[in-house]
């Protein structure tokens, strides 16, 4: 695969890069005014925030689920900051044994706030010490060997579990109970992604004219964190080949050099169409077939890719396998096959 190909992949993939994270802690709102977007989310959240206040205890328990990108872990920081309380971050995978668990447990204080990124990439051992945690605020130690074992009972302060995951179907059944508040965040709508755009350029200090916001809201896949990367390198373009100021001229002539279209698709998801259309006819094809020959992991694709394919109506799911649909063919040029349906006599 070609370096062009690779970092327009590295943009729209929805994971943060390593010289984006600096830019993404200044880009976080801090509040839900300042949260663009997921409207009926943040409502729901203020009512929970507000009532938890009341009540002068911790809010209730909380998942995030939905594509990477929108903004699970912006309104687990916000919760903190709404609830006056301190915000203790792990990731699911990086939490490799209870004694961990139990580390950031107990620097906890009472209606603080524990967020597990990618929860449901937690061990079995961890996940099921986790239950004791989250129900009865306490963790169980087994102290000695054989016959000397005891267990230690180690009280904790109450505290808010909250937690993002973006597969909730790899959640196990008694871990998605033990929360009270489940939310799913959606994909953005261009308009709200122009938002995104416009506060973004401001706290940037970057000269975007409303009309190009817009485009390269257009083409950020319904993600904020996409929509931001986008308008970065658009700015690039504009300090090195322009004046700094991104007009609509620029955005396209960036968005052109990123190879994102006017669907915002690049260059790894045409190469899935084609893969899919010119190869197998169409389809239907099998996952692991297609990973194989795009050389990906099939977790890549059924994360990655192909979520926005499917919500844009360019591929479709089938029992015997992915299928390209006709706007798929219309949108690649190519001339869709009349496919024979049989003769009923």
């Amino acid at each position: 695969m070609s370096s062009k190909t690779d970092e327009a992949k590295r943009f729209l993939a929805g994971e943060p890069a390593a010289d984006d994270r600096e830019y993404d802690i200044t880009l976080r709102p801090s509040r839900f005014d300042d949260f663009v977007g997921q409207q009926k989310l943040k409502d729901n959240l203020r009512v929970y925030v507000e009532a938890a206040k009341r009540r002068k205890g911790p809010l209730d328990h909380v998942l995030f689920c939905g594509p990477p990108g929108l903004g699970k872990t912006t309104l687990s920081l916000i919760l903190a900051q709404e609830m006056g309380v301190n915000l203790a971050m792990a990731s699911g995978p990086a939490i490799e044994h209870k004694g961990q668990l139990a580390a950031l447990l107990t620097k906890l204080e009472r209606g603080d706030i524990l967020f597990i990124d990618e929860i449901h990439r937690l061990s079995p051992v961890v996940e099921e010490n986790l239950y004791t945690a989250v129900e009865d605020f306490r963790i169980d130690i087994v102290q000695g060997d054989g016959p000397y074992a005891a267990t230690l009972q180690l009280p904790l302060q109450p505290f808010t579990l909250v937690g993002a995951t973006t597969r909730t179907g790899l959640l196990t059944s008694p871990m998605l109970s033990r929360f009270g508040i489940v939310e799913r965040l959606d994909y953005y709508p261009k308009e709200e992604l122009a938002e995104v755009a416009a506060r973004s350029a401001r706290l940037l200090k970057i000269p975007v004219e409303t009309a190009a916001a817009f485009e390269i809201a257009r083409r950020a896949r319904g993600t904020p964190r996409i929509v931001n990367r986008l308008l970065r390198r658009a700015r690039d373009f504009a300090e090195v080949l322009g004046d700094g100021t991104i007009d609509m001229k620029m955005a396209a002539r960036a968005l052109e050099r990123l190879e994102v279209d006017d669907a915002g698709l690049d260059e790894m998801d045409r190469r899935y169409l084609r893969i899919v259309i010119e190869h197998y006819k169409g389809g239907p094809v099998g996952v692991e077939t297609l990973a194989a020959a795009l050389s990906e992991p099939r977790d890549t694709l059924e994360d990655v890719y192909e979520p926005y394919l499917l919500q844009q109506g360019f591929l479709a799911r089938t029992a015997r396998g992915r299928m390209a649909t006709d706007r798929a063919y219309e949108h690649l040029g190519v001339k869709p096959p009349v496919r024979d349906q049989g003769r009923l006599f």
